[in-house]
């Protein structure tokens, strides 16, 4: 089976070219300048290189519009367990939504329980994805219960194809972890060149304010904000960098949201450090405000790190154009309004933290291109190409080269659309942006060169996606 894609702009991280492209089976199989394709000698060149047919089986005509490699969302949480239930996106639910919004890739969390292996939880993890992901899928490793056992496991997971981990200094009793306890993971990450993943909040302060609070009889759920202040993840961020710095590991600070803990993370990137940060479109357009909407709307928007005030959101765009922001992914972990957020109705802190978002990563992005925030080189950089390198995906994924998987979104630029819960593909009963008016729109997503949604229609199957074995970070010195 073979396609072209003619007519439009091929994005890359690091330029444009008006190209067609070539493909065979599930790979792209030639970048073809325009006009290139239409001539019959180089046409039959390229397809008898690949091995297929010399002409087309299927043509998509692209003109006017992006041909950008598929997202890849970093962070998201399907089937998650938190706060006595579970976030509503099942795998299958939840990677039709990312192919809706053009993101083929995503890479999941396994959730370690305390007392339990982290080879066990894998185990667990690849019974609830696999046969019913539409799109193809990676793990991280969430570890919650530092010990002998753990730290050898780690080794054993980087084998089965998972080389990052993920860590907590907030929410103790449940995922939370000692300085002394991530300095071990940290220094076994060290000998084995994993990437320690970072949730930093200092949760033990968090804990006295929430207490606080609640006895204060402040409940809404704006206090959830207020109780979480973004010095706390400043200095949670430096501690954990300092800890990687004595350890020797690489570091990458999870949906960074205050500027504070930027600025952390900037210092340490200029002095050569192998640190590394992601934030997520929340931050970029929501706040506090949100969180203060009456009537316990603000329990729509209880995730954690928490919204920020506007000034965070304006110094988070200008780390992305400085790269000390390297990464937009979403933490996609949502929760149904009713019945789930309701579980908090009268206490904050028992509000289940998730915002959904796995859909529109790359339409909230585009929105940065519109508005001149960012270039539409990296738009397509922080949202597929980095996270390709920083994972160990690339250059299979993340790139539209001879080669790489087939993963391509033909993306219209000049395409109109309002976010809303009615219209979404998501499991959830909200939407975050609901109303937003935005410019851009997802025409067709190819997943490893099959048509998996065209014309906001889904055409794909679960149990398309395959199990995606990483690598280590490419990025470190």
């Amino acid at each position: 089976m073979s396609t072209l894609i003619s007519g439009g702009t091929v994005v890359t991280a690091t330029g444009t070219l008006d190209a067609d492209v070539l493909i065979v089976g599930e790979k792209i199989a030639a970048v073809l300048a325009r006009g290139e394709a239409t001539d019959a000698a180089t046409f039959a060149a390229a397809t008898a290189a690949a091995d297929a047919e010399p002409e087309a089986d299927m043509l998509i005509d692209a003109s006017g519009k992006y041909v950008i490699p598929g997202g890849i969302d970093a962070h998201t949480h399907m089937e998650m367990p938190f706060g006595g239930t579970f976030s509503v996106d099942t795998f299958e639910t939840g990677t039709k939504a990312a192919a809706h919004g053009g993101t083929t890739t995503i890479i999941d969390f396994a959730v370690q329980a305390k007392g339990t292996s982290l080879l066990a939880t894998l185990d667990k993890w690849h019974e609830k994805a696999d046969g019913n992901c539409a799109i193809d899928y990676g793990f991280h490793m969430i570890v919650s219960d530092v010990n002998d056992a753990t730290l050898k496991e780690m080794e054993s997971c980087i084998g089965g194809g998972v080389t990052s981990f993920k860590m907590f200094m907030a929410y103790p009793g449940v995922f939370y972890a000692t300085d002394g306890e991530i300095l071990l993971a940290m220094q076994q990450a060290q000998r084995t060149g994993a990437t320690i993943m970072m949730h930093a909040e200092n949760g033990i302060a968090i804990d006295q304010l929430v207490a606080q609070a609640l006895a204060a009889g402040r409940t809404d759920p704006v206090n959830h904000g207020l109780t979480r202040p973004p010095e706390l993840e400043g200095e949670a961020t430096s501690r954990a960098i300092t800890l990687a710095k004595v350890a020797g590991c690489p570091l990458y600070i999870v949906h960074l949201s205050a500027a504070q803990a930027l600025a952390a993370v900037a210092e340490a990137r200029d002095a050569g450090q192998n640190v590394f940060a992601e934030t997520c479109p929340q931050y970029l357009y929501l706040t506090l405000d949100d969180l203060a909407r009456p009537d316990f709307e603000g329990a729509k928007f209880i995730a954690s790190p928490p919204l920020r005030t506007a000034d965070h959101g304006k110094a988070l765009w200008r780390g992305l154009r400085t790269n000390d922001l390297a990464v937009v992914s979403t933490d996609h972990c949502p929760f149904c309004f009713k019945e789930q957020k309701e579980l908090g109705r009268g206490d904050f802190s028992k509000v289940p933290n998730g915002i959904p978002g796995v859909e529109h990563r790359m339409d909230l992005l585009h929105q940065g291109v519109v508005s001149g925030e960012i270039s539409l080189q990296r738009w397509v950089e922080t949202c597929s190409t980095t996270p390709a390198r920083m994972f160990g995906l690339y250059p299979r994924k993340g790139v539209i080269a001879p080669g790489a998987d087939a993963d391509i979104v033909i993306y219209d630029p000049a395409a109109t659309q309002t976010l809303s819960a009615a219209t979404h593909h998501m499991n959830v009963d909200y939407s975050a942006y609901e109303g937003m008016q935005i410019t851009g729109k997802v025409a067709v997503t190819l997943s490893r060169g099959r048509v998996v949604v065209a014309d906001g229609e889904f055409r794909g199957s679960p149990g398309h996606g395959t199990f995606l074995s990483r690598g280590l970070n490419q990025y470190l010195i």
